[in-house]
């Protein structure tokens, strides 16, 4: 065989992703009616904030107190009817939910210009929000009946993105309504308000959402409430709170989203009259409110890969703290295009926060309590906004506006939007450094008893080289504890992908070279007794060095694919984790020795200690550690796994071999079917010609 060597990809190996999912008809409509309703949502938040300044009474404090009370009553619904929304969801046909839901908002937001009123300007305001509480449910309940279970997850992440990356569209489409407006106005006197034609379109947004779900046949009508206890919000609160104050990690967790939705109520509250006290109007407040989120989808997006070997829980707490960093400048900055592009920054810190907080809670709140830590959170999210939105307000219109002479030519102005959004930065900085210091499960931290300070603990990670992958071949690497079955399952992937005609070169560590056979003798034989701990990751760093440069990087650059059974990752667990050294200076040592080669894809065989104990004959050195030891390395294992999903293939170590084997193949198939991958007549080579010497 000549040129790159394909291995066939099984039929049920067809990668569930977002294309995928979309090609599902009755999804595909339902995202389409979610995304035009999820356009009109944020394009309602505009144009409502924007209603309310113009039919507030014409002053300062007039301004702020109109803004704060309707984004007040927006999510005041939320904490006041959520139990009734939620046994409503359920009693009520999901289908006509959704469409009757979306043509009932559509007919709210057309009657708020037509009355003309602050008063109803507000009621309108809870009637869509009671609406919503009750629409979004039933959508969230609706997407599993319509996509095989292997494409929920896609169109899960495809759902939350369209409902939060709606909010750059709508603040464009602001802008230009606003603009198209004022050229009318200019031209035809009495044109109409920016904030009256984005109603109106708002209000079509939704009619044409209802329009789309209706086609849809194959909704199911939902289930009846079942019978049993149903918690309510109280009872909601007191677990959580519980939970929460006997829990670090999770105190830590709650305390920053809680942060950081304050902070951003309080930009959200107060925005539309900073916007004013620059010269922006509605054009500069649809450019700063699509700024924000612009940069919160970059920060989603991309936000948690910026520092890869700073810990999740760490980059947390600088996000935060970075967050309230670049709100402070925003406050002191009177400046709309500075301003605009911090509030990039703004958007972006605040969106890594997001996904990392409500990734973390999936991840380390055990099932049984999952859901009642959740709406705790939840709950407790929308009492803080309540009040943020309602007191940030009122604290800008009490400060009011002020002048501070500099020079008898020079003066600045510092208005109450503006000292109310730097208090609160101050606040949001407060929490991140918290939230850091309680979150960071570091080993060195835990040693000494203090954590290390947030710029010790970020610098070795700022000064990290960047990962490199080989531009040519394929690296594979299996990792997890020992009795994991790496060997029997990398022994069985090289056999594949041998038979299909690649290059392979099955290989391990350590003492996959001349000079790493004396070290596997070294640092696995019982007899060598106890080594210093840094002794040992330096011992297993020389053999990385060795591997690389005689084994792995030869074979790559003649398009092998590169099987190895551990490598990187192992050190980051077993010396890391296992001896409890600082993360950071043994992933320095680790990245160093290999030059950062990382692996196109690490497979990650996962097993309890105990489970994985009874799979190997006589224990080695490293083997014969205590539980606590073994403990430490999974754990450590999973966290890598879990902060780079897009390299880990994490599977369940006591399935059946044949069963892991299908899904390694299935992972594989698509990566060997894209990399310049060579051919070899006589298909297998363990090692490397050094190693047969």
């Amino acid at each position: 065989m000549s040129g790159s060597a394909r291995v066939p990809l099984p039929r049920s190996a067809e990668p569930a992703g977002i294309r995928a999912v979309l090609r599902l008809r009755d999804f595909r409509r339902l995202w389409i009616g979610l995304g035009l309703s999820s356009l009109g949502d944020w394009l309602g938040l505009l144009a409502i904030t924007a209603m309310a300044s113009m039919l507030a009474p014409h002053s300062y404090s007039g301004q702020n107190y109109a803004i704060g009370g309707v984004l007040l009553l927006r999510v005041l619904p939320a904490v006041v009817l959520g139990p009734v929304a939620g046994y409503l969801a359920d009693r009520l046909d999901r289908r006509w939910n959704l469409v009757v839901g979306d043509v009932v908002r559509a007919a709210l937001f057309v009657s708020i210009p037509l009355v003309g009123t602050l008063l109803w300007l507000m009621v309108a305001t809870v009637l869509v929000e009671a609406v919503s509480l009750i629409w979004l449910p039933a959508k969230d309940a609706t997407i599993p009946n319509l996509v095989p279970a292997d494409r929920l997850e896609a169109a899960n992440q495809l759902s939350i993105a369209t409902t939060y990356g709606s909010a750059l569209p709508a603040a464009a489409l602001f802008v230009l309504l606003s603009l198209i407006s004022r050229a009318v106005d200019a031209t035809v006197r009495g044109g109409g308000a920016p904030a009256t034609i984005a109603l109106y379109a708002n209000a079509a947004t939704f009619l044409v959402s209802g329009l789309v779900i209706a086609s849809l046949r194959d909704i199911p009508p939902g289930p009846a409430l079942a019978d049993g206890d149903r918690a309510g919000v109280l009872k909601v609160i007191v677990d959580g709170w519980s939970y929460v104050f006997r829990t670090p990690l999770i105190r830590g967790l709650t305390l920053g989203i809680v942060g950081a939705f304050a902070a951003g109520g309080v930009v959200i509250g107060l925005a539309r009259v900073y916007v004013a006290d620059l010269g922006g109007g509605d054009p500069g407040y649809g450019l700063l409110f699509g700024c924000v989120f612009a940069g919160m989808a970059a920060g989603m997006l991309r936000g948690p890969r910026v520092l890869p070997t700073l810990g999740r829980r760490q980059l947390f707490g600088l996000a935060l703290t970075a967050a309230g960093s670049t709100l402070a400048a925003i406050a002191l900055v009177a400046n709309l295009v500075v301003v605009a592009m911090l509030a990039v920054v703004l958007g972006a810190c605040a969106g890594t926060a997001w996904i990392l907080g409500y990734t973390m809670l999936g991840l380390e709140v055990t099932d049984a309590l999952r859901g009642r830590t959740f709406a705790f959170v939840q709950t407790l999210i929308r009492l803080v906004l309540s009040l943020v939105l309602a007191v940030g307000p009122l604290i800008a219109g009490t400060i009011g506006r002020h002048r501070f002479r500099v020079t008898d030519d020079s003066v600045l102005d510092y208005n109450g939007a503006a000292m109310t959004m730097f208090a609160a930065a101050v606040l949001l900085i407060g929490v991140g450094l918290r939230a850091y210091h309680l979150m960071d499960d570091r080993p060195s931290a835990n040693r000494h008893g203090v954590p290390p300070s947030m710029r010790r603990g970020v610098k070795p990670s700022v000064r990290r080289h960047r990962p490199a992958y080989a531009e040519s071949g394929l690296f594979v690497a299996f990792e997890g504890g020992d009795g994991a079955g790496k060997s029997t399952q990398a022994q069985l992937l090289a056999e594949a992908l041998s038979a299909a005609g690649c290059d392979v070169v099955l290989t391990s560590e350590p003492g996959a070279s001349v000079v790493g056979s004396r070290i596997r003798a070294i640092v696995l034989d019982p007899a060598t007794g106890q080594l210093d701990d840094r002794a040992e990751t330096l011992l297993y760093a020389a053999d990385k060095a060795e591997h690389v440069t005689k084994v792995i990087r030869p074979a790559l650059d003649r398009g092998a694919v590169v099987i190895t059974d551990r490598y990187v990752d192992s050190t980051l667990a077993y010396q890391g984790a296992g001896r409890a050294l600082d993360s950071g200076e043994v992933a320095e040592v680790a990245r160093w020795a290999t030059g950062d080669l990382r692996p196109h894809l690490t497979i990650l065989l996962d097993i309890r200690p105990e489970h994985g104990r009874g799979r190997y004959g006589e224990a080695d050195r490293l083997e014969s550690e205590p539980a606590a030891f073994h403990d430490r390395v999974r754990d450590e294992f999973l966290r890598i796994a879990v902060d780079d999903p897009g390299h880990y293939l994490v599977l369940d170590a006591r399935s059946n071999p044949d069963v892991i084997h299908r899904a390694v193949l299935d992972r594989i198939s698509p990566l060997i079917a894209d990399a310049a991958v060579g051919s070899d007549q006589d298909g297998t080579r363990v090692g490397s010609d050094e190693t047969a010497t």
